[in-house]
């Protein structure tokens, strides 16, 4: 894609809607047909590498479905300009401070999180099969695991989970799930629902200890992906989204294989798994 694209242009193949659950209505990008995958993007938002990542959900036989909850949506934050920037930023401050989010404390999910489980349980009624995917990435990491909550909920990804922000190492190895949702989610690996997370080894953003605690609650349900630094794509930025910005996106290179592995998920769970 050109570093030309605007905006605009980036999402001309996405069907546009709004969605609206107790009163807070937002914007949703929807591409492709089957069952629904509920792309949570990691911030600045629902750039062109995220829209790519979406396609190849697309391209396997589901729904992608992008709900827009902060940034300015198709925007390259890469190649954008002075006043793109300045939209970006302004638009981004509010929702980090939003108490939609639950940025510091641990044992909370954030309340978003219900605002996407009624999106999540409307996009199956709508696109049908046996229930809905769902990831979340880096800021958004955490949301996909508690949404899990909902049974319709049958393959959640966490992609460098980086909330709570950690000020403290003593949490860095929690997530942004409550306690009492975690107990339900880890009824419902007892029961065979599997957790997927990717993340870089070194990435600070997305401490290890993040997913020792996962491995601790939820046991062999939990595949982590762990890639090396050195798998990343070259990119301005520290190697943190695995499969957007840092994807090199060639058949035998690690972080392809971890891309592989989560369409494999959501293939296995809804496509081809019985209900």
């Amino acid at each position: 894609m050109s570093p030309k694209t605007s905006p605009a242009e980036a999402l001309a193949d996405f069907e546009k809607s709004d969605f609206t659950h107790y009163g807070q209505t937002r914007t949703i990008y929807r591409l492709g047909s089957g069952p629904a995958v509920i792309i949570i993007a990691e911030i600045p938002g629902i750039t062109p590498k995220v829209l790519r990542f979406a396609r190849k959900v697309a391209d396997i036989g589901c729904t992608a479905v992008l709900p827009s909850l902060f940034g300015v949506d198709g925007l390259d934050p890469l190649h954008a300009g002075a006043a793109d920037a300045r939209r970006m930023a302004s638009s981004l401050v509010p929702r980090c401070i939003s108490s939609d989010f639950t940025v510091l404390a641990t044992g909370k999910s954030s309340p978003v999180v219900n605002w996407l489980r009624a999106l999540a349980a409307a996009e199956h009624e709508r696109c049908g099969g046996p229930g809905v995917g769902a990831i979340g990435m880096c800021f958004t990491g955490g949301f996909a695991l508690a949404m899990a909550t909902d049974e319709r909920l049958l393959a959640p990804v966490v992609a460098q989970p980086s909330l709570p922000f950690r000020p403290l190492n003593a949490l860095a190895g929690n997530i942004d799930i409550s306690a009492e949702e975690l107990e339900t989610v880890k009824g419902r690996c007892a029961k065979g629902l599997q957790v997927l997370g990717v993340r870089f080894k070194g990435d600070k953003l997305s401490p290890p200890k993040r997913f020792e605690f996962l491995r601790e609650q939820l046991g062999e349900a939990f595949v982590a992906i762990e890639l090396d630094d050195s798998d990343a794509a070259p990119s301005p930025l520290p190697p943190h989204s695995a499969l957007t910005e840092h994807l090199v996106d060639e058949p035998g290179t690690p972080t392809r294989q971890a891309l592989d592995d989560v369409l494999d998920l959501f293939r296995r769970r809804l496509l081809t798994e019985p209900a």
